[in-house]
């Protein structure tokens, strides 16, 4: 059995303990300083891996984006309806915000804030484009409302932050029916 690198097990601390500062303090509020304590590394530790916080940040952003957006097309495949594409996307969209909070919370915090360079957001961009490529394929075919990717997203997508932050302040519990009436409220806001 290979054990994992010292180095490897380093960065992967530096990684949580971003996540978790900056979700816990925001961006300002979180020094290299705290970030090496949580993860219990030497300040100078950060600067092997990372140039500054700013990288930092960029970087953690594009690993859970990565990580957000393999899970989002776990069994997704181009051939598929758009509805029944939208459904398996959506569905993996939504366990992966449910069940991982943290990297989900982080990547809202990166989306909603200019914490994020121009160039690190466009990356994450990049990491959508199966989903943007099926909304165009629905548009033509006539099956999706003919609005901007933005729209889509914010009437079908964005929600189910709402409900992770619902879920996670403990005021719902989310049952499999209500995930489920979830998806098909979704569906409905961008179908013709």
């Amino acid at each position: 059995m290979n054990a994992v690198p010292k180095s490897q097990i380093k960065k992967e601390a530096l990684v949580r303990a971003t996540i978790h500062l900056v979700n816990n303090n925001g961006f300002h509020a979180t020094p290299m300083s705290r970030i090496a304590k949580m993860a219990n590394v030497s300040p100078a530790t950060i600067y092997l891996y990372f140039e500054n916080k700013q990288d930092l940040v960029n970087k953690v952003y594009i690993k859970v984006k990565t990580a957000f957006t393999d899970h989002a097309f776990k069994d997704y495949n181009e051939n598929m309806s758009v509805a029944d594409g939208f459904e398996n996307i959506w569905k993996n969209i939504a366990q992966f915000k449910l069940n991982e909070v943290e990297e989900a919370m982080f990547l809202s915090q990166c989306d909603n804030t200019p914490m994020i360079d121009e160039e690190s957001r466009q990356e994450g961009l990049k990491h959508l484009q199966p989903l943007l490529d099926l909304w165009e394929r629905g548009k033509k075919e006539g099956s999706i409302k003919p609005l901007s990717p933005y729209l889509l997203y914010a009437y079908s997508i964005y929600p189910i932050a709402f409900l992770m932050n619902s879920q996670k302040r403990g005021a719902i519990e989310l049952s499999p029916e209500q995930i489920e009436e979830a998806y098909q409220a979704a569906w409905d806001s961008i179908k013709l």
